[in-house]
């Protein structure tokens, strides 16, 4: 069933969002259903905190906006490929499928990001320009990583973040007052610098009874996002040198007792974020500090945010020893969708309006993808973030955004990335060999991607000291 939908043109001037937008006005046949697919909650938080046609969410799980449609959320989480596959037979069916189960808008991460903007033979993402009439005056004030990622071979944008990604170093203050004698930012940053201070004060960490860090996996994004080239060049895998860059400090760390043993999103690498945790600290990105440090640092989830609850504002943030991003959220329009303008809308509304940013920010302090809005923030002398002890993160992100590069992206880097920190996770503890380890590595991969080809022979092992 369809119905007519005409968007309130008073509430869409009202935030500003159409200044550059002559087609604000258009009425087009929409569905009833408005279906979404993602792999957690983050962009549901955000739609429902900050999409200005978000009225309420009903007993059925299902969103209502103001003009009556509903909001179905499909979430698949990101395990072992689920959401992708689930994504993949969805649009697989779409031509067939009833109008209110169509995909209308899918979520894309930086890892897979080209695999659906980027394709060969017909196009599963909309053109935000070409498609959806999207102004391009609109899009300006985005970081333009964001864009080229999500931008075809042909020159056309077909994704959209509210997000942008700069890495940083989360610290314990009160660690870094007993070990390193102050917890100041800028002091922190000095002795983690290069790659050999963060080394030394790894060492110290240890004598003082910390961990450096929670496990195996914390340092991979430095290393995987300085790549030279990509993860694969046709259908070549090829092992860059900050692969075993990784590998070689991770098994270090392990012998020497820096980490404790821990894997990424594991139960215990998540209590070391929390009140009772012993480690140093983390290498989070924007999402990560406000989405899930902030989350894990909590005695109790429910209870309100403020200091003095579990460690909320006994952490910090650095550069640390090398620049990186990592990850990123982009809304993807879907090539079949029954409500184009209502995509058109959310996409404008929550990634191309300053003023939506800036409250997106200061809020939930997520870093987003406006510049003029973040520059705002990283030069307000008032702002400072209560979890980061006063400490105006932003500033430090902003300094760092313009610098991310994701030209070395490939539509295979959630696969490889996730089986390369699985297949190694038993050589770190000596449960198996350097050989076995690559051994797994490739077998993993070439069950995701059975088109790849591997290398005929591995680096050579490290020594360790």
């Amino acid at each position: 069933m369809k119905k007519i939908v005409l968007f309130l043109l008073a509430l869409v001037v009202a935030v500003g969002l159409f200044a550059c937008d002559d087609d604000a006005t258009t009425v087009v046949d929409e569905g009833d259903i408005l279906v979404i697919r993602a792999w957690n909650t983050e962009f549901q938080d955000r739609f429902r905190a900050f999409y200005p046609s978000y009225v309420k969410t009903l007993d059925s799980g299902n969103d209502l906006l103001v003009d009556g449609t509903e909001v179905k959320w499909i979430i698949v989480a990101n395990d072992n490929n689920g959401y992708q596959t689930a994504l993949d037979q969805a649009l697989l069916n779409q031509d067939s499928a009833a109008a209110d189960d169509k995909v209308d808008i899918f979520l894309i991460e930086a890892d897979y990001a080209t695999k659906y903007t980027d394709v060969d033979g017909d196009p599963v993402a909309l053109d935000l320009v070409n498609d959806l009439g999207i102004n391009t005056e609109l899009l300006a004030d985005q970081y333009q990583y964001t864009k080229d990622i999500v931008t075809d071979s042909d020159g056309n944008l077909r994704a959209t973040s509210w997000q942008a990604t700069p890495g940083l170093f989360a610290y314990r203050r009160s660690i870094a007052t007993e070990v390193l004698g102050s917890d100041d930012p800028a002091t922190v940053q000095t002795a983690l610098a290069d790659w050999d201070k963060f080394d030394a004060v790894a060492a110290d960490m240890k004598d003082e009874g910390y961990m450096m860090l929670s496990g195996y996996d914390d340092s991979y994004r430095t290393f995987s996002n300085n790549f030279s080239g990509k993860w694969v060049n046709g259908t070549q895998v090829r092992i860059d040198d900050q692969v075993i860059n990784w590998i070689e400090q991770t098994k270090t760390y392990t012998l020497n007792g820096y980490n404790n043993g821990n894997s990424l999103w594991s139960a215990g690498w998540a209590s070391d974020q929390g009140p009772d945790g012993n480690v140093f600290g983390f290498f989070y990105s924007t999402w990560g500090i406000n989405f899930t440090l902030l989350g894990n640092s909590l005695a109790d989830p429910n209870a309100a945010a403020e200091v003095g609850n579990g460690i909320y504002g006994d952490w910090g943030v650095v550069e640390g020893p090398a620049s990186y991003y990592w990850g990123g959220t982009w809304i993807v329009g879907a090539v079949g969708t029954d409500n184009k303008s209502l995509v058109r809308d959310i996409m404008i509304t929550l990634t191309m309006n300053s003023s939506i940013a800036k409250d997106i920010t200061l809020t939930t302090q997520d870093y987003t993808n406006n510049k003029s809005g973040m520059d705002f923030i990283a030069n307000d002398p008032d702002y400072g973030s209560d979890f980061l002890g006063g400490q105006n993160h932003i500033a430090l992100f902003n300094s760092a955004a313009d610098e991310i590069d994701m030209s070395n992206t490939s539509p295979y880097d959630q696969g490889l990335n996730e089986s390369i920190q699985t297949a190694f996770s038993d050589y770190y503890t000596g449960e198996i060999t350097w050989a076995k380890a690559w051994e797994n590595f490739e077998s993993a991969a070439s069950t995701l991607y059975p088109e790849l080809t591997f290398p005929a022979s591995y680096p050579a092992e490290p020594t360790y000291s």
